[in-house]
């Protein structure tokens, strides 16, 4: 039984690894939402993961699942290049959508998913799951008071290793597929970024393909300006043994730093005071946690839910979305054509604005 409310039907697109994530989300919901079933091409394996999740419908064509389960909910999480198009269709059926990274291939690709939004009254948010950590919230609620005053220095590094074998299948390896770390590893830690610093004015970029046998970058680093007048180095990597996500933040009254992996809680976090300030009071505000919530599925469900509820726009769509699409084409554009890009300059008629990587290209080593 649904704790409170309305109690919303889910269709799940995409049985891979990450439909677990998705099971476990759902279920956190405590009834609120019910998953009815779960679409996949290969048919052998939407039987498995329904059978072992009791899902109570397998099935293999997205239309037909629409037609049939009228969904109120569409989880994505198939290869990227079919986002977009998943998106709208599962709009256009009356649906509310939750589509994992990237949310899709292009700025012109975000915008008629907008047009969609606008045209049918719903809405399409992306898996975004950093941002939904309770201490994330308690983090920003400082910042936004003013106790650690400006934001000066920030440091974002996606560090992963991925080798021969996940890059197996095209659409990883592929311009066509939307593979590479930026879109698809770093995309997470570069949106935390954003949502802790705001605004992005100017990024500066290269990327270059320097160990894997694949088409797409396999590391990426950039130096980004925000309205702030903050200043932030990125670097992407899928070839990183010791495998580390962090993120540093340097504000004038201490240091905030974040290390983890996929997910994190409160006990990931460190702060650092700068002498001046270690009598003001910081440090007790910063030791004040609300109840722990980590950085999963879940904790983004339940605010989805909670949008759906008030027919709010979800924290991860619209302008939020495309400002995080916005500063990876733009990686990828300065990084191209060896320029700084600034936010919002990539327009109808640009080759990023139709392709986020521009139509894609063989990198060269230091390109």
């Amino acid at each position: 039984m649904s704790v409170s409310g309305k109690t919303y039907r889910a269709l799940l697109v995409g049985t891979g690894g990450i439909g677990d994530a998705h099971v476990r989300a759902v279920e956190a919901t405590q009834g609120r939402v019910q998953l009815v079933a779960a679409v996949d091409v290969d048919a052998a394996r939407a039987a498995a993961f329904c059978q072992r999740h009791r899902v109570p419908a397998a099935l293999t064509d997205f239309a037909t699942a629409l037609r049939e389960t009228r969904p109120d909910i569409v989880l994505i999480a198939t290869p990227p290049d079919l986002h977009g198009a998943m998106c709208i269709a599962a709009m256009e059926a009356g649906a509310w959508v939750l589509c994992e990274k990237p949310l899709c291939g292009s700025l012109a690709e975000f915008d008629a998913i907008e047009a969609a939004e606008r045209r049918t009254g719903r809405r399409t948010a992306c898996i975004f799951q950093m941002r939904f950590a309770s201490s994330t919230a308690h983090l920003r609620d400082l910042a936004d008071r003013g106790q650690l005053g400006r934001p000066l220095v920030a440091v974002c590094h996606t560090l992963w290793f991925r080798d021969a074998a996940y890059y197996a299948p095209p659409w990883r390896s592929t311009w066509a597929g939307l593979g590479g770390p930026t879109l698809g590893l770093g995309i997470h830690a570069m949106d935390h970024l954003l949502h802790l610093l705001g605004e992005w004015t100017e990024v500066r970029a290269l990327a270059a393909t320097l160990d894997r046998a694949i088409e797409v970058e396999d590391v990426s680093l950039a130096m980004v300006t925000f309205a702030n007048r903050a200043v932030a180095s990125i670097v992407n990597s899928a070839l990183s043994p010791r495998q580390e996500t962090y993120l540093r933040l340097d504000y004038q009254k201490a240091t905030v730093e974040l290390t983890h992996l996929y997910s994190y809680a409160r006990d990931n976090w460190r702060l650092t005071l700068a002498p001046a300030a270690q009598d003001d009071g910081l440090l007790a505000s910063w030791q004040s946690f609300p109840p722990d919530v980590g950085s999963t599925h879940a904790a983004q469900l339940a605010a989805f839910v909670a949008d759906m509820d008030a027919g709010t726009p979800p924290l991860t769509s619209g302008a939020e979305a495309r400002r995080t699409l916005d500063l990876l084409t733009a990686i990828y554009k300065s990084a191209f054509t060896g320029q700084a890009v600034a936010a919002g300059s990539i327009r109808p008629g640009d080759p990023f604005y139709a392709a986020v990587h521009g139509g894609g290209r063989r990198l060269a080593p230091g390109r």
